[in-house]
């Protein structure tokens, strides 16, 4: 612009400049100027103070906020992401590869990755819980400040402002204490992990760790899969729209939107319902208002009827396998308690021996189980367990219920409670030591209480192959068919018996001896009184230490009557100890937890078998081979078994009886499966011995069950119990000939005699090689009804011999070692040996002669009653001067006699006689005197005939004199005066 064109312009600027001067210079102009910068200034003061103020809030703000966080550890990134990945799993429990179902735990949880989650979830998820998720970096600025006015305003309307990863953090690593403290770590720490984490990650950890709620069982539950399956039974990705929604809405007020009542009481009334179904409709309204879904979509969502949907109450685990899941896991407690200990560097045996130790990981290892996530695989198998439990509730002859008086827990009212017979039974693989199936009791909802494995009773006579026999063989003291003698004793060697006097045993039949037996016959037919015999041979050698290797808890020996099984043991315990015979003599212990591995397929545990040598392969197959008597032998205690069996199986078997039949056992095995069952009442006091008449012996019962549960493997598991397969006799088992009563090698006279045997034998430790010598010539006498040995004075007429084949008193001592014994009891009746041998006793006799009887006359017949001396043998009949009849002890006291005088004289085992008794006589009788008969009349003869003449009577005969009776041949017994020749 030029230099002309700009004068005009600076000459109106000039006017105006003057115009404004003298403008200002007026009054009111003065006046307006001062108050004007009288504002500015205060303008200018107002903005510098609320600067200050501002920065002085933000930094006490921020002061705060420090002073807030001061004590939260500066936490790494490893340590975050564990912390946040280290939510509790519910734990899963299989037999074998089946599901059986979660573990009993206070939260129920299913891990899922968000791939496997329904969009329509994430979708409402990120509608009604962070909109922002996607772009913010933790927090959200305005929520967090409108949250914070409200609360200091105390506002009705309280929005929230916790993003997810805020609750991610509160729910992981803080806790849900309302403070501001806890706020502001929380904030602190949720925009440290979105460093650390990407966000798939952090919605993926929100949808495993949220609470939602209860199941359709009432189990509290936590997960986005937990929540699907339990709420709807449905995977979390097959959720629809309105099934999302009412999920997503229910973190807000788990407990009250939730459509299920807790402890199982099942689903809410419609009422109850309605909280939830509006809180549904609130979350589909805010994701059609977000964009997530359209106007459509909501329409129809808003309409569903979510109530059809929700999941009719499913059997708990524990309530469909009571027993079995609680035995798993307590199983798993005592296996991941060990884990645990030896995580910490401590030696897992210690758990064994110290208390306080054990309890400590024992609450630990609970706390693991329950919430740690793992797939715990046992050893049963759910076929066989589910048909056990069948058979068991189908039998019918367990006995009677009984009653007895409580209070109710929850009326306090007294009522009447059932006892039923109670079970116990397991079925174990041999070669393995799985535990294959088990019945724990009667009724696992009534009474959880395992019979089968927590329960431990008096064993009976089952314990005789495992505390006597089997270790008796193993040391060489007796093979199969040595000798044992079944003779009563008296002994105050181990204590005083019940009475108070001497203990005196008596076997099941208690008027039974059935005197010198083959081992495997005291065995079949379960000889307490041999067994105990047998078992004072090998106490010294503490037979106790077999019981410990085959893993009895209990193996405090008392003396001889834990030979008939003192000793307390669990169906699971005593089942197993049989194994070792099945085995070849090694014990492997039984175990129901195969493996464990946690929620990434790592093995956390897996069972290692481990054999224990007990007995050596030829011991067990000897016992084995003795207890198939048990089924077979004539007296064997376990036909009713074999006679139940609907197959054929080579089975070995023992059963056990305790007093007053409180207990009945039978323990059977195969090469492959050992079975164990066991009946009785919960409180010992009640006996099985009630209700014989209706349900037959306590012995049969346990049999025929036995036998149904055998049969049942066989149809359910033929594969497993291998029913062809036979025992396989090892190398070193011989069958060797001996002497029957001494087990020694047969000698001529043992031959002559006829009492060879033979048996199976341990070569390894015992053979019969030296000659037997027991035998001796023998006569023997009866006193009293007991045998006793004749003496050189002995009237012969009086002494029984037996083709003269009697022992030595040097066998008889070594027979009934070292308790002694009667031994006329050797060889009773019931004896294989009696028609062979005999033995008897020596009588100490007196010098004095016997008292004199009485005699008495009746019927042509005199009597008198026994002497009244203790060593007569019999009696001499005497007429007159002369014996006529000698009548042995125990015959009848009585002779028929003809006209005389008579006398008896008792005779005592020396041969001296007693005075003679009084004389009784019997006279003659004179026969009455004949009559002639008169001659009949003849009739009159009909008319036209000749009549006969009669003929004359004749003379009658004389009556002629009555004959002498003829007097019996001196020394010849009336008939029926001799005891018969086997007659004891």
């Amino acid at each position: 612009m030029s230099e002309k064109q700009n004068k005009p312009i600076k000459e109106r600027l000039k006017q105006i400049e003057n115009k404004l001067d003298s403008l200002t210079n007026t009054k009111w102009a003065k006046n307006l100027r001062i108050t004007s910068g009288v504002f500015w200034n205060l303008f200018l003061l107002s903005i510098i103070f609320g600067i200050t103020l501002t920065i002085f809030a933000a930094s006490v703000g921020a002061g705060y906020f420090a002073s807030l966080v001061a004590k939260e550890p500066l936490r790494s990134k490893d340590e975050m992401r564990s912390t946040i990945f280290s939510y509790e799993e519910t734990s899963e429990i299989y037999a074998g590869d089946v599901y059986i179902g979660p573990v009993s735990a206070d939260i129920t949880r299913k891990e899922i990755k968000l791939e496997d989650v329904s969009p329509y979830v994430i979708d409402a998820v990120f509608a009604t819980e962070d909109e922002y998720f996607e772009t913010h970096e933790g927090v959200v600025p305005k929520a967090i400040f409108r949250g914070l006015f409200q609360d200091v305003t105390n506002a009705d309307s309280q929005t929230g402002g916790s993003t997810l990863t805020q609750q991610l953090i509160k729910l992981q690593i803080l806790t849900n204490e309302v403070s501001y403290e806890r706020k502001a770590k929380e904030i602190l720490l949720a925009m440290r992990l979105e460093h650390f984490m990407d966000k798939h990650e952090i919605l993926e950890a929100y949808l495993n760790i949220i609470p939602y709620g209860r199941n359709s069982n009432g189990d509290n539950i936590a997960g986005i899969e937990a929540a699907a399956e339990g709420i709807f039974d449905l995977k979390a990705k097959d959720l629809n729209l309105a099934q999302s929604a009412y999920i997503a809405g229910i973190p807000q007020a788990p407990f009250a939107y939730t459509p299920f009542y807790n402890q199982n009481q099942g689903i809410k009334e419609d009422e109850n319902l309605k909280p939830g179904i509006n809180r549904m409709k609130t979350v589909l309204f805010r994701m059609k208002e977000t964009g997530y879904i359209t106007e459509s979509e909501y329409n129809e969502a808003i309409t569903y009827d979510i109530k059809k949907d929700f999941r009719k109450a499913p059997l708990r685990t524990n309530e469909r396998y009571p027993y079995l899941t609680q035995e798993i896991q307590n199983r798993t407690v005592d296996v991941l308690a060990k884990v645990l200990a030896e995580k910490d560097g401590i030696d897992p045996d210690r758990l064994d021996n110290e208390g306080k130790l054990k309890d400590k990981y024992i609450i630990l290892a609970r706390r693991e189980m329950t919430s740690g996530g793992y797939r715990i695989y046992s050893t049963i198998d759910l076929k066989l367990y589910n048909h056990f439990q069948k058979i068991k509730d189908e039998y019918k002859l367990y006995g009677p219920t009984f009653t007895k008086k409580a209070k109710d827990k929850e009326t306090g009212e007294e009522i009447e409670v059932p006892y039923p017979v109670q079970v116990g039974s397991m079925a174990i693989e041999n070669s393995t030591g799985r535990i294959l199936s088990f019945i724990g009791g009667r009724d696992g909802h009534q009474d959880n209480w395992n019979f089968a494995t927590q329960e431990f009773r008096h064993n009976g006579s089952s314990i005789k192959p495992l505390l006597v026999f089997g270790p008796a063989v193993e040391l060489g003291v007796i093979g199969a068919g040595s000798p044992v003698a079944d003779v009563w004793f008296q002994t105050s060697k181990y204590g005083p018996g019940a009475d108070g006097g001497p203990y005196s045993p008596k076997n099941f039949i208690t008027s039974e001896q059935m005197g010198v037996i083959p081992a495997r016959q005291a065995l079949a037919s379960s000889q307490n009184v041999a067994t105990q015999r047998l078992y004072e041979q090998i106490i010294d050698k503490n037979p106790a230490q077999y019981l410990t290797k085959m893993g009895f808890t209990n193996t405090a020996v008392g003396g001889i009557a834990d030979a008939l099984g003192t000793v307390e043991t669990s169906v699971e315990e005593n089942t197993n100890a049989f194994t070792t015979f099945a085995n070849g003599g090694k014990f492997i212990d039984a175990y129901m937890i195969d493996r464990i591995e946690d929620m990434e397929g790592n093995i956390v545990y897996q069972h290692e078998v481990e054999p224990v040598d007990v007995f050596s392969p030829q011991t067990a197959y000897i016992i084995t081979d003795m207890l198939r008597d048990v089924l077979t032998n004539r007296r064997g205690t376990a036909q009713v078994m074999k006679q139940n069996l609907n197959f054929n199986v080579d089975l070995a078997a023992k059963t056990g009886t305790t007093q007053s039949y409180g207990d009945v056992w039978l323990v059977g095995y195969n090469p492959n499966i050992t079975l164990g069952v066991w009946l009785g009442y919960k409180y010992r006091n009640d006996k099985l011995s009630e209700g014989q008449n209706t349900y037959g012996p306590p012995s049969n019962r346990v049999n025929k069950l036995f036998a149904n549960l055998m049969n049942g493997i066989n149809e359910v598991r033929p594969e497993i119990l291998k029913a062809e397969t036979k025992f396989k006799v090892p190398e070193g088992v011989v069958t060797r000939s001996m002497c029957g009563i001494s087990g020694l090698a047969p000698s001529a006279e043992c031959s002559a005699a006829g009492l060879v045997t033979s048996d199976l034998f341990n070569a390894n430790v015992f053979v019969p090689t030296k000659p037997d010598d027991s035998l001796t010539s023998s006569s023997y006498v009866q006193m009293n009804g007991k045998k006793y040995r004749a003496l050189p004075s002995t009237p012969r007429e009086f002494v029984v011999s037996k083709g003269g084949i009697g022992v030595t008193q040097d066998y008889i001592d070594w027979i009934l070692r070292p308790f002694g014994g009667n031994p006329e009891y050797l060889f009773p009746n019931n004896s294989s040996f009696s028609q062979n041998v005999i033995s008897e006793s020596n009588f100490n006799a007196d010098d004095a002669a016997p008292a004199a009887v009485s005699l008495t006359l009746t019927d042509k017949k005199i009597t008198w009653a026994a002497s009244a001396s203790k060593d007569v043998i019999g009696y001499y009949v005497y007429s007159g001067d002369k014996k006529i009849a000698t009548i042995h002890d125990g015959a009848s006291y009585s002779h028929s006699i003809g006209p005389g005088s008579y006398s008896v004289k008792a005779v005592d085992i020396t041969g001296k006689l007693s005075a003679a008794s009084n004389i009784v006589k019997l006279e003659k009788e004179e026969p009455p005197e004949e009559k002639p008969e008169k001659p009949e009349k003849p009739k009159d003869p009909p008319k036209d005939e000749d009549p006969e003449k009669p003929e004359k009577p004749g003379k009658p005969e004389k009556p002629g004199k009555p004959g002498k009776p003829e007097d019996p041949p001196e020394d010849e017994d009336p008939p029926g005066t001799d005891p018969p020749e086997d007659e004891e």
